[in-house]
């Protein structure tokens, strides 16, 4: 007898989209997955685009409305990459469905709609999936192994920051990220530095956030100026519940920044740097070494960093973006198959959102705020 099929049904085809198909196809490849992945339909803004989705991926058929696929009971797992403000409604009718769903981040627009989403998944029992896979890289598991370990001692402090410069051009065509219902660039951009932050050193119980925008207006689709509602950058000083303070930056008008994911831990005994941009290599400064040879020293990714041996047996050759979206899939349908728990639910999605919210009202508010248990 053949291993159990899941069969995927996913929306949107765009950047996000197309990592998601070569990530199903590399985790079926890479990993011995207990379950079968089958791309079996695609949907996406147009019939024409989800027919050119379908025969470029793999998908054994395309439909023209992304409600086709919810009520399909040959689906078994609703994979959503549209935009942010879609999100909700796609997710809770996949639910409704009893459908598994694998949902890009933000999960949704604010945290009171993110909860709803959450419970509704719990309810129905359900396996949920936000995508935050820059956390499926083996060296950000190692950071927290080596933490959890005391290599760091008592933490101190966190640094974290998220900067691009995809918005940095005043006059680029608007884009539905500029929406309200977009939520800005500490949405974008900032809910992966509060992810990390929390990944590695457990829950944040007081903030103060400081959002700007330096762009206030923006061409719209006929050429005129439309005010610009959300941030384009801002910070949030952080208190975590483990004793340790730190600040989070995101930024989308960083010109010249391509992908500035990084982060510095710093504790009593050591201390931990991380670049996206450097994404296979961790750096450790470990505080009891002689004082003469004293110095950060580069960790490369290797086969004993799970789960780095499936994709290469050497040290140092590299994994890239799409391994880590194909790492965070196999969790995912692991979990599916009752293996291990969801690695990043929608209740842990929630709770980020719940922090940017946060992050936004302290702004506004200009105060620190205790984040809610």
């Amino acid at each position: 007898m053949g291993k159990q099929k899941i069969r995927v049904g996913l929306i949107g085809s765009g950047f996000m989209g197309m990592t998601h198909a070569f990530g199903y196809v590399t985790a079926a490849r890479v990993f011995d997955l207990p379950v079968e992945i089958q791309l079996e339909c695609v949907a996406d803004a147009t019939p024409e685009l989800a027919r050119a989705a379908a025969e470029r991926f793999g998908f054994h058929r395309a439909v023209e409305n992304w409600r086709d696929i919810v009520e399909d009971s040959a689906i078994d797992l609703l994979d959503i990459t549209a935009p942010n403000r879609f999100h909700k409604e796609m997710a809770l009718a996949g639910i409704a469905a009893g459908k598994h769903v694998y949902c890009e981040k933000p999960l949704a627009t604010n945290s009171r709609d993110a909860e709803e989403m959450a419970d509704a998944a719990e309810a129905a029992g359900v396996v949920t999936q936000v995508g935050f896979n820059y956390l499926a890289n083996p060296m950000l598991k190692l950071a927290l192994s080596m933490i959890s370990d005391g290599l760091l001692g008592e933490i101190r402090r966190f640094r974290g920051i998220h900067a691009e410069d995809y918005m940095v051009n005043a006059d680029a065509p608007w884009s539905w990220r500029l929406e309200s219902e977009g939520g800005g660039a500490f949405a974008d951009l900032g809910s992966h530095v509060l992810a990390t932050a929390e990944f590695l050193l457990g829950p944040v119980d007081r903030l103060f956030g400081s959002l700007t925008n330096s762009v206030s207006h923006r061409n719209g689709p006929d050429g005129m100026p439309i005010p610009i509602e959300v941030d384009d950058g801002g910070h949030a000083l952080l208190r975590f519940a483990g004793g340790a303070t730190g600040i989070a930056e995101a930024n989308w008008i960083a010109t010249g920044q391509k992908m500035q994911h990084d982060f510095e831990i710093y504790g009593s005994r050591g201390a931990l740097t991380f670049s996206q941009e450097r994404l296979n290599e961790l750096r450790f400064y470990d505080a009891a070494e002689p004082g003469r040879t004293r110095g950060f020293r580069t960790i490369l990714a290797a086969p004993g960093h799970e789960p780095y041996g499936n994709f290469c047996v050497a040290p140092g050759h590299q994994l890239g973006f799409n391994d880590l979206k194909a790492i965070e899939i196999a969790e995912f349908i692991k979990a599916i198959a009752g293996r291990q728990p969801a690695p990043f639910s929608f209740r842990k999605g929630a709770g980020i959102q719940s922090l940017v919210d946060l992050v936004r009202k302290s702004s506004d508010s200009m105060s620190w705020l205790d984040v809610p248990s």
